[in-house]
C-alpha cells in the first residue's frame, strides 16, 4: 500500500492499438497463466480474482483472517511479506500456503520491502526481492496453480521512474533463471500509481523479457484515480495493447477527489478484470481498512461496499475451479511451435445473435499453423450456455481444441461450451482456444454468438 497518497495529473492515454501477443500454447503452460488478456488456471478456465489484501508481515498472529476473508466472498488473497530488509523477514511462506490452500483462495504473495525504492532510503531492490523468492524457493515450487508471485510491491517511487523497466526487466529474466514457472505480478512504479505512464509504455518491453509469457500487470489506484474517465482510460490502454491487466490495490472515495471505487469495481466487472482491495485490517490510514480490529462481524464503510456492494465479492467472485472439483482435461497443442508470423495476426469483428457476443483473435502463428482464441462475452442477462459459429474464408482447418466442444463441417465451424464455463454472469467473459493449419491466407472469420 502507498505510505502516502499522490497527488498528480495524468497525460492523456493514447497507445497504439496492437491486437498481437506472442503467448504460448497451452502445453507451455504450468498452473495459473496468461491467455490473451486473462488469466487461466492450468484447465484453461479464465479465472478473474476478486480478493482483499492483507497485511500478513505486520500481523503474523492473524490467521484466522484468511478463513475470514474467504467467508467474505473472496477468491484470492494477496498477503504481505517481507525480505527482512524492511519487514520480517517472512519464513513462513510454506504455511501462508498452506492457509491459502486450505481456505481455497488463491495465494497472492508480494515483498513489500520494495516499496517506493529510490525515493524511499530503506526500501529493497526488485534484485533483492528476487533473492528472497529464491530462498524460499521451496515452498512455492510445486504450487504453481494455487501462488502467484508478485515480485516486489510498488517498486519504484516517484524518483527517477524510468528506472523501472531496466530493473523489471532484470528482474523477471532472475526469476525465470532460478527456475520459477509462477504467474508473475508486476506492479507499476510512481508508488505503484504509474502517473507517468511507464508501465503502461513499456509493458511490452518486459512482457517480451519474460521466456515464459506469463505476467500479469498490476496497477495500484488512489487518489490519480479520481475519476471514470481516468480509470477507463488505464484499462483500455492494456485492452489494447492485449496485456493482462489487474487492480492489485485500490482504495474507496471517503472525500471530494479521491479514488473512485465505485467506477473501479464497475469497469473491472464488465471488462472482466481482476481486483484486490487494501486491505481487511491494521491499515495505518484506517480509513481503508474493510474491518475493525480483524472482527468480520465489524465490516467498515469501505467494507460494507467490497463484501456486499452491487460489484462486491459475494455478488461476483467465483471459486477457483482447482479447489471446486472441476478439472477438464482439455485437449492442448502437442508442439510449441517457434513463433516467427510472416503476417500480422487480426481479429475479426464482434458479433452476437442472442444474448452473447464472440471475438475471434489470432495469438500466435506460425509457417503453416496458428493458435486462435475466441472470447465469449455474456450481454445484459446472465447465460447458461452457448454456441458460436464461424465460417472460414481460406480453408483453415482445425487439429486440437480446448475448453470448448468444436466441430467442422468443411469450412463450417461450431463450437460449443464446456461443461464449466457455460454459465457466465452478466458482462462477464470466458475464452477457448484451438489450433488449426492454415496455407497462403489466414484472414480472420467473423464469429456469431448465441446463448443456449
Amino acid at each position: 500500500m502507498m505510505k502516502r497518497l499522490v497527488l498528480a495529473g495524468v497525460t492523456a492515454l493514447a497507445v497504439g492499438a496492437s491486437i498481437m501477443t506472442f503467448t504460448r500454447p497451452a502445453d507451455a503452460a504450468v498452473g495459473l497463466h496468461v491467455s490473451g488478456r486473462d488469466v487461466v488456471e492450468a484447465n484453461g478456465q479464465t479465472f478473474v480474482m476478486r480478493g482483499i489484501n492483507h497485511p500478513h508481515v505486520w500481523f503474523p498472529g492473524q490467521t484466522s483472517s484468511f478463513a475470514d476473508i474467504k467467508a467474505a466472498g473472496a477468491n484470492t488473497v494477496r498477503v504481505v511479506l517481507g525480505s527482512g530488509k524492511r519487514w520480517g523477514p517472512s519464513d513462513d511462506v510454506a504455511t501462508v500456503v498452506a492457509l491459502c490452500k486450505q481456505n481455497r483462495l488463491i495465494c497472492v504473495l508480494e515483498v513489500h520491502d520494495t516499496t517506493g525504492y529510490g525515493e524511499e532510503s530503506a526500501a529493497a531492490s526488485l534484485d533483492e526481492a528476487v533473492d528472497y523468492w529464491n530462498g524460499h524457493k521451496d515452498a512455492l515450487i510445486g504450487h504453481e496453480s494455487y501462488v502467484i508471485i508478485n515480485i516486489g510491491n510498488e517498486p519504484i517511487g516517484n524518483t527517477d521512474p524510468g528506472q523501472w523497466t531496466a530493473a523489471t526487466s532484470a528482474a523477471v529474466r532472475k526469476m525465470r533463471s532460478n527456475g520459477f514457472q509462477h504467474l508473475l505480478m508486476i506492479d507499476g512504479p510512481n508508488w505503484g500509481q504509474d502517473w507517468t505512464n511507464t508501465m503502461r509504455d513499456n509493458a511490452r518491453t518486459v512482457w517480451n523479457a519474460d521466456s515464459r509469457r506469463n505476467l500479469v500487470f498490476s496497477i495500484h489506484m488512489y487518489s490519480v484515480y479520481n475519476s471514470a474517465v481516468t480509470i477507463r482510460s488505464y484499462f483500455d490502454a492494456f485492452r489494447a495493447m492485449n496485456l493482462p491487466l489487474v487492480v492489485g490495490e485500490f482504495g474507496w472515495r471517503f472525500n471530494p477527489n479521491e479514488v473512485d471505487d465505485q467506477a473501479i469495481l464497475a469497469e473491472a466487472q464488465a471488462r472482466g478484470l481482476g481486483w484486490l482491495a487494501w486491505s481487511w485490517s491494521g491499515n495505518s490510514d484506517p480509513i481503508l481498512d474493510m474491518t475493525v480490529n480483524f472482527d468480520p462481524d465489524q465490516l467498515t464503510t469501505f467494507g460494507q461496499r467490497i463484501v456486499n456492494g452491487a460489484n462486491g465479492l459475494k455478488a461476483t467472485a467465483r471459486e477457483a475451479t482447482i479447489y471446486s472439483g472441476v478439472n477438464p482435461t482439455p485437449t492442448t497443442p502437442s508442439t510449441s511451435p517457434s513463433v516467427s508470423p510472416s503476417v500480422s495476426p487480426s481479429v475479426s469483428p464482434t458479433a452476437g445473435t442472442r444474448g452473447c457476443t464472440a471475438t475471434y483473435s489470432i495469438v500466435n502463428q506460425w509457417p503453416g499453423g496458428f493458435q486462435g482464441e475466441v472470447r465469449v462475452t455474456a450481454g445484459s442477462s446472465a447465460i447458461n450456455g452457448w454456441t458460436v459459429t464461424w465460417t472460414f474464408a481460406n480453408g483453415q482447418r482445425i487439429s486440437q481444441a480446448w475448453s470448448a466442444t468444436v466441430n467442422s463441417d468443411g469450412s463450417n465451424v461450431t463450437a460449443r461450451n464446456a461443461s464449466y464455463n457455460g454459465s457466465l454472469a452478466p458482462g462477464a467473459s470466458t475464452t477457448f482456444g484451438f489450433i488449426a493449419a492454415w496455407n497462403g491466407t489466414n484472414s480472420a472469420p467473423t464469429a456469431l454468438c448465441a446463448a443456449n
